[in-house]
């Protein structure tokens, strides 16, 4: 019987092949985190009644509010109503956007208790979907901003608005799926997870979606003020309309940071109790 070669650590490498062509799978929290984030993009393309939706609906509603609403807006505080709405679109297309559904799924069939069993780090089997929702939030922002470009909006604030322009728009994305994630991982049931998008709803319309909010009234003016995404639209409607304005953009900053908190330690902290559940 022939063996192969054996290599200085005492490894036989096959017929034919060479001892320095065997390389072990690198190890590591960044290289696990590296891959569930790449399993999880590769998935993407193959399930579009996930993603498409998510750019349909926004593009629909802006091209809809800015036919319908635009001579009526700009009779009043509103001096350019599409850059106006352009942030509207992009916080309805990145919100709500996850692997959740896709967890829930691997925690059915069974293959999230399988991964338990091997040296996994465990905040990678969370942090690695994480990942692949933040490159997905951009991939889905640029296309309602090339839209924006294309009715006549302009960045007050260049090209390097732009770019914080979408990584404000991430890191809302980001923030917002430890939601989904802590449903999926608390119950394992995918309509629970589906129906995780109702908690935008209050976000998205207790705020100032159509108007600036000295335009509003009474109790409408009240919630807007303590609503996340008032701040988080006024950042990012900064940077179209009126250039670098750092205390919005400091607030808006610091309301991502706000719901992230809180939503990422409803997140982990339902993780562990899975964990908890499968050990």
């Amino acid at each position: 019987m022939t063996t192969g070669a054996t290599d200085r650590n005492g490894a036989t490498a096959p017929t034919g092949v060479r001892p320095s062509a065997i390389r072990a799978r690198a190890a590591g929290f960044l290289a696990d985190t590296r891959s569930i984030a790449g399993r999880a993009i590769r998935a993407i393309p193959r399930e579009p009644e996930a993603i498409v939706p998510a750019l349909v609906v926004p593009v629909f509603f802006f091209a809809v509010n800015i036919g319908s609403l635009q001579k009526l807006a700009e009779r009043g505080p509103v001096t350019d109503f599409k850059a106006f709405q352009l942030p509207v679109a992009i916080i309805f297309a990145v919100t709500g956007i996850s692997r959740a559904s896709a967890l829930v799924t691997d925690i059915q069939d069974g293959y999230f208790d399988r991964l338990l069993m091997t040296p996994i780090r465990r905040l990678s089997l969370l942090l690695g979907l994480m990942v692949a929702d933040f490159a997905l939030v951009i991939a889905l922002s640029i296309p309602v901003i090339v839209l924006g470009f294309a009715v006549g909006v302009r960045f007050e604030s260049g090209p390097l608005g732009v770019l914080l322009f979408l990584l404000l728009a991430g890191g809302w994305g980001l923030a917002f799926t430890g939601f989904p994630y802590a449903i999926a991982l608390k119950t394992g049931n995918p309509a629970a997870v589906n129906s995780s998008f109702i908690l935008f709803f209050p976000f998205a319309f207790l705020t100032t979606s159509f108007l600036p909010r000295q335009a509003l009234t009474g109790w409408l003016a009240s919630i807007a003020g303590y609503n996340p995404v008032t701040y988080l639209l006024e950042g990012m409607r900064s940077l179209i309309l009126t250039g670098w304005q750092a205390g919005a953009l400091l607030k808006a900053a610091g309301c991502i940071l706000g719901v992230g908190v809180v939503s990422m330690t409803l997140a982990f902290t339902a993780l562990r109790g899975r964990l908890r559940a499968g050990a």
